[in-house]
């Protein structure tokens, strides 16, 4: 069984990003997640509960062609990511302002039909998650410890605030999915760089 005890990554990167770095503010739904309350009273998640759900998000998003995925990231901490994520795997991303009605309204010419859903925060990306729930489909969210977890289907705890976090998590997205899908045999294989996915 010690197998089951490795991670995505070395724990040091995860560290490094400050991907357990949560707010002072923690939500009933996302206490499961934490480790610890620190003194200055951030909250620290804790990183196997992290990179088990990192792994889970990428063995759903699998199970889906790129085509039919969408990735949707409000804050600007997510673009560079997303961005790469999309030149990677093909995944459809939307960075920025998400148009009204793409997923609703088949008169649009943007309209677009996804299977499943990624979104860096379910705050800011809340119109987003309303859609998915509207037309269905199902919606993986990077939750910190100040989100709620309403109309989500995976939450994948981590520090949605941090360019080199946000980062991490999609470059380990990518890496697991094109692994997953045999377009890749081998981690060796996949030469992107966390560097490629976060803002310096």
């Amino acid at each position: 069984m010690a197998e089951q005890e490795t991670l995505l990554i070395d724990s040091n990167e995860y560290l490094k990003s400050g991907i357990h770095i949560g707010t002072k503010f923690k939500t009933k739904y996302m206490a499961n997640f934490i480790y610890k309350t620190r003194p200055d009273g951030l909250s620290v998640l804790n990183l196997k509960r992290v990179d088990e759900r990192i792994g889970l998000a990428a063995n759903l998003l699998a199970q889906y062609n790129p085509e039919d995925i969408l990735v949707v990231s409000r804050r600007e901490n997510g673009w560079k990511a997303l961005r790469q994520l999309n030149k990677l795997t093909g995944m459809h991303v939307i960075v920025g302002r998400y148009p009204p009605g793409i997923l609703t309204n088949p008169n649009l010419e943007t309209f677009t039909e996804p299977k499943i859903m990624v979104v860096c925060d379910p705050w800011p990306d809340k119109n987003a998650v309303d859609d998915a729930a509207i037309v269905g489909i199902p919606v993986i969210a990077i939750c910190d410890t100040n989100n709620q977890s309403n109309k989500l289907d995976l939450v994948v705890p981590s520090n949605n605030k941090g360019k080199k976090s946000v980062g991490l998590v999609f470059y380990l997205i990518s890496r697991e999915y094109l692994k997953k899908r045999g377009m890749i045999q081998s981690e060796e294989e996949f030469t992107a760089k966390i560097e490629d996915f976060t803002e310096e």
